[in-house]
């Protein structure tokens, strides 16, 4: 009896530790989440309630500062259309085409104030065909290869991209896609 009563004792001991060490995992790992999503919020300059997606804005990150290449898609040097596909590749583990026109066809149309993060931007910049894109991350910030200062986060409340911005999209479901290159008009593409 007295055994049963000491295995009994040593089974609730070991289910209260075991019990104890995942809410104590749980919490440090929200904790972490937690600074995590502050961080970016603080870096990328958008409210910390935007930043739902941290493996969206840890992979910005990674990438800012990476120069500007026409047809580039490496750390060495990318474009705009290069870096929005390597975003959805890696974060959304989805493809979305391969040039800022492709891309287009490949979303749906979604309006200015309904932008979330991860939504794509998309410009006319001095041309009446799409010339730009970049990937949104929340309150009118936008992550994109500029040809000037490479891979940055910028503002739609910025006169020069309120001047030349399109329209957003959101990624239509795999069976919508048109997944066509478009390569003779690809270095008009990315000016």
């Amino acid at each position: 009896m007295k055994t049963k009563k000491i295995i009994a004792g040593m089974l609730f001991i070991g289910f209260c530790l075991v019990s104890h060490a995942q809410t104590t995992n749980k919490s440090k790992t929200g904790d972490q989440d937690n600074l995590t999503k502050e961080y970016f919020s603080q870096i990328m300059g958008v409210a910390i309630n935007t930043t739902t997606s941290t493996k969206l804005y840890q992979f910005v990150y990674d990438w800012l500062g990476t120069p500007y290449r026409l047809g580039g898609d490496s750390k060495r040097g990318i474009d705009c259309s290069k870096f929005s596909l390597a975003v959805y590749e890696n974060v959304f583990n989805t493809t979305i085409g391969y040039n800022s026109r492709n891309q287009y066809d490949n979303v749906t149309p979604i309006r200015k104030n309904d932008l979330q993060a991860g939504d794509l931007v998309f410009f006319k910049i001095r041309s009446k065909s799409i010339t730009h894109v970049g990937v949104y991350l929340g309150d009118d910030k936008f992550a994109h290869a500029s040809s000037s200062k490479g891979v940055m986060v910028s503002s739609l409340n910025e006169a020069y991209w309120q001047r030349y911005y399109y329209n957003g999209g959101r990624p239509k479901k795999d069976e919508d896609r048109v997944m066509t290159a478009d390569v003779s008009n690809y270095k008009e593409d990315n000016k």
